[in-house]
């Protein structure tokens, strides 16, 4: 009998150290927002040693990996006034979205962490700059051709700031990952009737306002005369995309009600133009996308997008376009 009691409270004992070892691994809300922002401010000071990074860390900037202290650790000089930050704790992951500084010039960048016991072991970056190849690949010295980039727009109309929606008027989990696939859907089934938006969804891409603009053909699927989120995508020529592949759903901030998504959309089997790489942030509001902000860019044709599982480096280029 001695012995059964000595059993039972040593596995009692055991599970309780193992349950306050768990609790000392998880990374609330707080905790990662503290990690997000750590690394975001060593990144501009170029300070590595104190990003509270894991050796064997790993970064990539638009699907490039970068080792520690290269890449954005140098070109980056400060963030800008403009920051977001969103954080899930289910998945250890957290996602900040703004201005920054390089070298006198803005850039719009959106920034993927992941947690583990507290310390960070991976970070992706998709960055939006001046000048970027567009989806021809080639931007010209005077910018024809170049990718989306309007800095100054993202300044006068940010995305919204961040909210803290009643617990009784929050999406689950798993709704929140349903509205914003049905976005991906959409576009792939050139459908605009799957697309769960609300009338007038706006997109936004690197700062640039997409929609909004007059319909050019009044039977699109539009908001008062003017482009939404689903118009252009009945037709798989106008878009001229073929499919959106390699979807991801790192970030779920229940809290704010927002998803990052991210995607590769790929060509048309005719079409020589690049694929596109992106990381966009879905605010949906009464179970519909409201309005989506990207950062995002063209990927050159041997490039391995998005170069994450679970695809990481050898994510196959599709023999259906999107390979020049």
């Amino acid at each position: 009998m001695i012995r059964y009691l000595i059993a039972c409270l040593s596995a009692a004992a055991l599970f309780w150290n193992a349950a306050a070892l768990a609790q000392q691994d998880a990374c609330d809300r707080d905790c990662l927002r503290s990690a997000l922002m750590q690394y975001m401010n060593a990144v501009a000071r170029n300070d590595p040693d104190n990003a509270g990074i894991i050796v064997g860390f790993r970064q990539t900037e638009n699907a490039e990996v970068k080792p520690v202290g290269t890449g954005t650790w140098l070109s980056v000089t400060a963030l800008g006034d403009i920051q977001r930050h969103f954080l899930d704790p289910v998945s250890g992951q957290a996602a900040w979205f703004g201005l920054v500084e390089e070298s006198g010039s803005q850039a719009i960048a959106s920034v993927r962490i992941r947690v583990v016991r507290r310390q960070i072991t991976e970070a992706e970056w998709y960055i939006g700059r001046q000048g970027q190849p567009g989806m021809a690949g080639d931007a010209g010295p005077d910018g024809v051709g170049a990718g989306p980039y309007d800095p100054a727009n993202f300044i006068a109309n940010p995305p919204p700031p961040e909210r803290n929606i009643p617990r009784g008027q929050r999406l689950s989990r798993e709704s929140l990952l349903g509205v914003t696939n049905s976005y991906f859907d959409a576009i792939t089934g050139h459908d605009p009737d799957v697309m769960l938006i609300t009338p007038d969804c706006q997109r936004i891409e690197n700062g640039l306002q997409i929609t909004g603009r007059p319909l050019s053909d009044p039977a699109d699927t539009g908001y008062e005369g003017k482009t939404i989120c689903s118009s252009g995508i009945r037709t798989t020529g106008r878009l001229n995309i073929a499919i959106v592949t390699a979807r991801r759903y790192p970030v779920v901030d229940e809290q704010q009600q927002v998803v990052m998504g991210m995607g590769v959309f790929v060509r048309n089997p005719e079409s020589v133009n690049r694929r596109l790489g992106l990381s966009e942030f879905f605010y949906i509001d009464d179970g519909l996308i409201a309005a989506v902000h990207a950062a995002m860019f063209y990927a050159a044709p041997a490039l391995p997008v998005p170069n994450w599982p679970p695809y990481n480096g050898n994510f196959p280029l599709p023999e259906i376009g999107g390979v020049n």
